[in-house]
């Protein structure tokens, strides 16, 4: 006699049969299985030419970075780096301190590069790949060897070459005039030349153009990659796909149903050894012309034709060139300035910033800064963006908080909690990346009674994704020769132009008010938004 066949289980019924955790973990299991990276090609071939490969950013960012990429094999073969420093040394010295380094990261658990463990093979492939030129970047002889590595490397075969400026801001005109000069700059055919410059790109807006002059003499806008890493984190890059890849939410996203946008950048960590450079920078230049004002125009720019560089950068600069101009007086009024004195971060002591390293001990410079921008277009006009960064504060926090304007008080008016709240909707960029709503709910019980509930989207959760330090993305999209996460010349000038009146002011008039490490910054601040009815959203609370 046949064994007769078992009728199939529904998926529905498997579910039933588990107990809510189970189901819980099973269905987030499944969504992580079913969503996974699709892993691009490796990038052309070329010679990376890093101008201070011995500096903190090559060692603590940049380095990591291209472990990571060799890591999930996004590099080719044939992929060369060449560290260009003063100081003396051979590349196996070079290796072995830029290796012991990547190691002393990965015992950190708060460093960025986001593993535990380094992979022998892949250092191994990464660091056979690494040579070394001692000179000075001001040297013509420098540029002749660079030229004759150049020239090695490709054979008879046309050579494409990367030229990373991760050196003092003061070199990067230099280092660029002496790179045409030589030659350098002028691909050949079938080939590539392109500079990577880091911020800051000029500390006010004469000295972005006279930057901007000056590479423009030497370089094509084509070869220039302007970078700014914020523009690497994966929230930030999902920040069009949420608007614009959701019917949900782009109906909703202008001046008629939203209140306002908060965009706050908080870090714990205080300037540490880096007195000197941020005495003559301040929270003001350092943060709010490039990584403020990025989130800003992603989060406010209108819909491009393509995610072409080109359509991308255009709408983003439209946003920028809407901020309005204020006056001196204006700029007063709509800025708070903060200085952190000595207290506590995560149990930590932290001395003042005035008893840091290279700082005058009556320092006026800036380390928090809060200022109230208006764009004035047609989606935005009469809704406020608030920005906000600083060091030494009670988290470390970067995140775009969308508040929508409240439902109608009619209906819940006589409820004893009040009217709902106003849903918000963050952006987590750091340090948890994930979306997340607030919105109101009925508690359970007979009677209606509101309770303010979270729905969370956290991207551990559905994503497996690469260990990251931010850079990846964009030294892959410079490779590739996609220049839609960089900035274009004359974006970054009509950012120090709605800078400038806040930079004039506060050079004139503007106080500083003293923070406490560890707390979330002046109470000034707090005062800013309550003229206007409103708060700051607690640091962290989405995190």
């Amino acid at each position: 006699m046949a064994k007769p066949k078992s009728k199939p289980v529904s998926a529905k019924a498997k579910v039933k049969a588990l107990t809510k955790a189970e189901a819980k973990g099973q269905a987030r299991a499944s969504a992580t299985t079913q969503v996974k990276a699709d892993t691009p090609p490796p990038a052309p071939p070329c010679l990376m030419v890093l101008f201070g490969a011995r500096g903190d950013l090559a060692k603590r960012l940049l380095v990591p970075a291209l472990y990571n990429l060799a890591d999930q094999g996004l590099l080719a073969d044939d992929f060369r780096i060449l560290g260009v420093d003063h100081n003396q040394m051979d590349a196996k010295a070079l290796r072995d301190e830029l290796g012991g380094f990547l190691k002393k990261l990965a015992s950190d658990k708060q460093s960025e590069l986001g593993k535990t463990r380094i992979d022998a093979k892949s250092w191994d492939w990464l660091a056979e790949r690494i040579d070394y030129l001692v000179g000075d970047f001001e040297d013509d002889a420098t540029y002749a060897h660079v030229a004759d590595k150049l020239k090695a490397y490709g054979g008879a075969k046309p050579a494409n070459g990367l030229f990373y400026l991760a050196t003092a801001p003061r070199f990067f005109g230099d280092i660029v005039e002496h790179l045409g000069k030589a030659g350098l700059t002028t691909a050949p055919q079938g080939a590539f030349r392109r500079v990577v410059i880091e911020k800051p790109f000029g500390d006010d807006l004469p000295s972005a153009k006279a930057l901007n002059k000056r590479i423009l003499a030497s370089l094509d806008e084509s070869q220039i990659y302007r970078i700014d890493h914020f523009l690497g984190k994966e929230t930030v890059r999902n920040i069009m796909v949420t608007r614009f890849g959701n019917g949900v939410f782009e109906p909703l996203w202008n001046r008629q149903h939203i209140d306002s946008i908060q965009i706050t950048a908080a870090e714990t960590v205080g300037v540490e050894d880096r007195g000197g450079f941020y005495e003559k920078t301040g929270a003001l230049r350092d943060m709010v012309p490039n990584h403020l004002f990025q989130l800003l125009a992603m989060t406010a720019m209108e819909p491009p034709n393509s995610f072409d560089a080109d359509a991308v950068r255009a709408e983003k600069g439209r946003v920028i060139e809407a901020i309005r101009l204020y006056s001196p007086k204006q700029a007063l009024d709509n800025s708070v300035y903060g200085q952190y004195r000595a207290g506590t971060v995560a149990g930590a002591e932290v001395v003042a910033y005035r008893d840091s390293p290279n700082v005058a001990r009556k320092s006026r410079t800036e380390t928090y800064v809060a200022l109230k921008l208006e764009i004035d277009n047609w989606r935005w006009a009469g809704v406020p963006f608030y920005l906000r960064t600083g060091k030494a504060l009670s988290g470390h926090d970067t995140e775009i908080a969308i508040s929508f304007k409240p439902a109608p008080k009619t209906l819940f008016q006589d409820l004893p909690e009040g009217p709902s709240a106003p849903n918000v909707l963050v952006l987590q960029i750091q340090p948890n990346e994930g979306i997340t709503l607030d919105f109101e709910a009925k508690r359970p019980g007979p009677d209606v009674r509101l309770a303010p509930v979270r729905m969370d989207f956290r991207y551990a959760d559905w994503f497996k994704a690469e260990a990251a330090t931010g850079y990846e993305p964009l030294i892959y999209d410079v490779l590739i020769g996609d220049q839609t996460l960089f900035n274009r010349g004359q974006d970054v000038e009509t950012a120090w132009r709605a800078v400038t009146p806040f930079i004039d002011a506060r050079a004139s008039e503007g106080d500083v008010h003293g923070y406490v490490a560890g707390s979330e910054g002046p109470k000034a601040a707090d005062t800013l938004l309550a003229r206007d009815g409103r708060q700051w959203r607690p640091i962290g609370d989405a995190c």
